[in-house]
């Protein structure tokens, strides 16, 4: 079936602009204020609205987990989470545009090294709570305990925990600030893989022109190009997935 600019429109914004979810909590993909946001969600988002030929709303919010409640509430029309089977009952999700690392923080003197001995009991782990690592954490775990927080950090300090749980750029970011304190365990746990998420009532073709066009994005360079404006690493560009038969 053909996919038209105008089917996409009824179907995804129905109200004439295109509602986005945007989670400043995550500074890799967005950065800025509610009142001015920034980085490679807002670039896409507006990119999107661009080819609908619709205004764009960017709906702000401190976590994952309030950017996912926005769109399956139906107040947002896309969002920007990560990939993870919690989630896609709710959600239809385009292929990774961007792949972060999950990784841990431990007290310096620890002697925890790697990701397998994490795993063990009496271990607990500080994560922000709906993050892609606590979904992920959570359903993989066999031992250790996860600790959920307004900030896995913040609940690793304030509880004196065995582990911080995060994304690797901003825990490295802690982890020099706390020179002498604490380290990195430089294995990660896990990949995120950051997609484009819209709500599984909407049309096979709105999933797929939303597909297109994160596809045609990574080709191009343009994913690339709004990394480097946000001062993150191009590096972090996902593969161009596989060709749909």
């Amino acid at each position: 079936m053909e996919i038209t600019t105008a089917s996409v429109v009824e179907d995804l914004a129905p109200a004439g602009a295109l509602r986005a979810s945007m989670n400043l909590g995550n500074p890799v993909l967005a950065q800025g204020t509610p009142a001015e946001p920034r980085g490679v969600t807002v670039d896409i988002a507006r990119e999107v609205g661009r080819r609908l030929g619709v205004p764009v709303e960017l709906l702000c919010f401190d976590a994952a987990r309030t950017s996912f409640e926005a769109m399956a509430s139906g107040a947002a029309d896309i969002c920007f989470v990560a990939v993870e089977p919690a989630r896609e009952a709710e959600v239809a999700f385009t292929a990774p545009y961007v792949v972060i690392e999950g990784v841990y923080a431990v007290p310096v003197d620890s002697p925890l090294t790697s990701v397998a001995e994490v795993d063990r009991p009496g271990v607990r782990i500080g994560v922000k709570h709906g993050s892609a690592y606590d979904l992920f954490l959570t359903r993989t775990l066999q031992r250790a305990t996860v600790v959920r927080g307004d900030e896995g950090v913040d609940v690793f300090r304030t509880q004196g925990l065995e582990v911080a749980a995060g994304i690797r750029q901003p825990l490295a970011g802690f982890v020099a600030a706390n020179a002498g304190e604490v380290r990195l365990i430089e294995e990660r746990f896990m990949e995120i893989r950051q997609a484009v998420g819209t709500s599984r009532q909407h049309a096979p073709e709105t999933v797929r022109f939303l597909h297109d066009v994160v596809e045609e994005l990574k080709a191009d360079g343009f994913v690339t190009d709004a990394l480097r404006r946000s001062h993150q690493s191009e590096t972090l560009v996902a593969p161009l997935a596989r060709t749909r038969g």
